[in-house]
């Protein structure tokens, strides 16, 4: 399909960025449409390993233009540093285009992030990754935000730095976190704008031309859908739109254009960071899919919290994004494990429901009702279609389909680009 969205449909973490790469074979343009550098998508190539964070994952197929879009906020310093990694291992970073219009993470973002998260009583912190990702978000909707497109203008950029350094440090959060130290961080800055200035583009424009030409255009979503600001487990969520709405605002496309969605989700579900998860296992089963499936964040490294496949949540992303197609990952982590538990609804209060609660302490109160499906206890990496895979593994990919009302097409059983094939 011409223009395509990707988009997580759990709590992040899915894989998105393996799938991804996956779909750019037959792609000629890759852009991100939301997040920062809280995202960490990671893709094996051979016997290499990346881990982007703001670069979309279309770079590494040669000669893909990539596009850092409006939505996104951007760490200038976090950016430039990814770029220069990526170049040394000899990817074109020239292909990458970033929207004069995407708000910047500023030093002093990631100061106000510790902040907020250290005055947090016990009980309500958020988990966040301390990037500056959340208060990057508020000063864009309070209109006191900076855009990449200053950066064409160091003088001026340096005044509005300036200017936001000093209210910065007069401010409560500066108590709590420690002054920003401004010439240091300035002249980081500035080194950052003078390397991603030539990148800097009116990718609206770009991103409609492209389109307009027919060409084949991945949208790329970071965290996943039950996270979204509106539709996520409020308040424990990011500060952006996750879901293939996002995409549309995120990158100045009309929803009109869009003619297919894809979602990714775990055969079993994770979550980092704080709030409800209903299906998580605090024992050593829960311990075992961590190790196993290696569940530890490519931005953070904090351990996730691991669970068995949570239906409910996951019907109702997929209901929010409309997706039409499918890639489970991680198949093969649960080869070993003779019972399998899938959640089908939640009790609450004595009743049983199908759907998932919008207010997250109803949310926090539910207990998971499973059902039990046999596992396979034989490995599925070796695998390369459906057909090879052990029965008890396609009949679980089958009800998970089922349960999710969403048609499964492609299969994950490794972290290798060999190790996925289409249903």
């Amino acid at each position: 399909m011409p223009v395509t969205i990707l988009v997580g449909v759990q709590w992040g973490d899915e894989g998105k960025g393996k799938i991804i790469d996956v779909l750019t074979k037959d792609v000629q343009m890759v852009v991100r449409y939301q997040g920062g550098t809280n995202a960490g998508h990671t893709v094996e190539i051979g016997s290499e390993k990346y881990i982007l964070h703001l670069v979309p994952s279309g770079v590494l197929r040669p000669g893909t233009p990539c596009v850092i879009g409006n939505g996104v906020v951007v760490d200038p310093i976090a950016l430039q540093k990814e770029m220069l990694e990526l170049a040394g291992r000899g990817v074109d970073i020239s292909v990458l285009e970033v929207s004069d219009k995407a708000h910047l993470i500023m030093p002093y973002h990631k100061l106000m992030d510790a902040a907020s998260e250290k005055s947090r009583a016990a009980g309500q912190k958020i988990g966040t990754t301390g990037r500056g990702i959340g208060p990057a978000y508020t000063d864009k909707a309070s209109r006191n935000g900076v855009r990449a497109g200053e950066m064409l203008d160091l003088n001026s950029f340096e005044t509005c730095f300036r200017t936001q350094a000093a209210s910065y440090n007069a401010s409560p959060a500066a108590q709590i976190a420690g002054p920003l130290d401004v010439e240091a961080a300035w002249a980081e800055l500035k080194e950052s704008a003078e390397y991603l200035r030539k990148h800097i583009k009116d990718t609206v424009i770009s991103v409609n031309e492209a389109i307009a030409a027919k060409k084949q255009v991945l949208f790329e979503g970071a965290q996943g859908t039950l996270l979204d600001v509106d539709h996520g487990t409020y308040p424990f969520v990011t500060s952006s739109s996750t879901t293939a709405g996002g995409a549309c605002t995120g990158a100045g496309i009309s929803p009109r254009h869009v003619n297919s969605i894809w979602g990714v989700m775990k055969a079993y579900t994770t979550r980092v960071g704080e709030g409800p998860f209903p299906t998580e296992l605090k024992d050593a089963m829960g311990e075992m899919l961590r190790k196993v499936g290696g569940e530890f964040g490519a931005t953070t490294g904090r351990p996730r919290r691991c669970g068995w496949f949570d239906a409910v949540a996951s019907r109702y992303a997929c209901m929010i994004n409309g997706i039409d197609s499918l890639a489970i990952t991680k198949l093969d982590v649960l080869d070993n494990i003779p019972e399998l538990l899938l959640c089908t609804a939640y009790e609450i209060d004595g009743k049983r429901i199908t759907s998932m609660p919008s207010d997250t302490n109803a949310l926090c109160r539910v207990k998971p009702v499973y059902e039990s499906m046999p596992g396979w206890t034989q490995p599925s990496s070796t695998a390369r279609s459906f057909n090879e895979l052990p029965k008890a593994a396609q009949n679980y990919l089958k009800r998970l389909a089922e349960l999710v009302k969403s048609e499964i097409k492609i299969i994950s059983v490794g972290p290798k680009r060999e190790q996925t094939f289409e249903f």
